[in-house]
């Protein structure tokens, strides 16, 4: 049985806060680092992770969903070794998935060949279905989060939604496209303070990643910015909060809900008995 995977989800409450770049540098650093990654678009209507990357997959998810192709099937090489699942843009079906059909998605994944050390799962913004199913079959849930009201807003209803409804408990703010390290801080503790008056969760700082005109650039140019411009300061923060979630601890068991490679959380939380006579 192989070891368990790092299973995080990027979402964030409300669009244009950078979430994807965000996911797409992310899987990029990690990769730098050694890391086998695959990175998953879960915006199944609007995907864009292709776009970012400069891809042109000629399979997505929508087949498998058809049952046309496996999951296998479906993945494409991205930049740094990533191992890309594309999604599908301008499907308005793929946006209306039922939750039967989200949660065979998810369980797609205990079949899959390719062998990887941390999946890295895109979502939609907002409280749709999609978004909860995905970012409560994660082990870990980034939200990330911008300088503006509705940004703060919106992920105070998302993080109400997962933990009051779906038992999410703990939650990784990233402060993105903000001046600097001070500013983001600012914003998590605004968001804090508010979750700590009327809702039973744990947030953690896990880090700013400020704006920075390279990074524009390297959209520009379909590739991420920690490969582009590897010393501009957003690559530098995004490899330092890559350090931090390397330092998290894998999970010892499987939660109550349909998670990722669930099969591979339980094997590993379960001990492998002794032989009589062996060492």
């Amino acid at each position: 049985m192989p070891d368990p995977v790092r299973v995080i989800a990027v979402t964030s409450g409300k669009g244009g806060v950078g979430k994807t770049n965000v996911s797409v540098n992310l899987a990029a650093s990690l990769a730098l680092a050694g890391r086998e990654v695959m990175l998953m678009d879960a915006d199944l209507g609007l995907a864009n992770v292709d776009v970012l990357l400069g891809l042109e997959p000629e399979f997505d998810l929508q087949h498998v969903i058809s049952g046309d192709k496996t999951l296998d099937e479906v993945i494409v090489p991205g930049p740094l070794g990533i191992h890309v699942v594309p999604a599908s843009s301008g499907v308005e079906r793929m946006a209306e998935l039922t939750s039967v059909e989200h949660a065979s998605l998810i369980s797609a994944f205990s079949a899959l060949e390719q062998p990887i050390d941390v999946l890295i799962v895109d979502t939609a913004a907002g409280i749709a279905e999609g978004v909860v199913s995905f970012a409560k079959a994660c082990q870990e849930v980034i939200v990330v989060v911008c300088d503006e009201p509705t940004s703060l807003t919106h992920a105070y209803a998302l993080i109400k939604v997962l933990s009051s409804r779906h038992g999410v408990k703990q939650f990784q703010i990233l402060a993105n496209m903000v001046q600097d390290e001070s500013q983001g801080l600012n914003l998590y503790e605004k968001l804090l303070n508010t979750t700590d008056r009327f809702l039973e969760v744990g947030l953690k700082y896990l880090g700013t990643v400020p704006f920075d005109e390279q990074l524009r650039r390297a959209v520009r140019s379909q590739k991420p910015v920690v490969e582009a411009y590897p010393r501009s300061p957003a690559s530098k923060s995004l490899n330092r909060i890559c350090e931090k979630i390397e330092r998290w601890p894998m999970p010892d068991q499987a939660t109550g809900y349909l998670q990722f490679f669930v099969e591979r959380l339980l094997a590993a939380a379960t001990p492998v008995p002794k032989v009589a006579g062996a060492e």
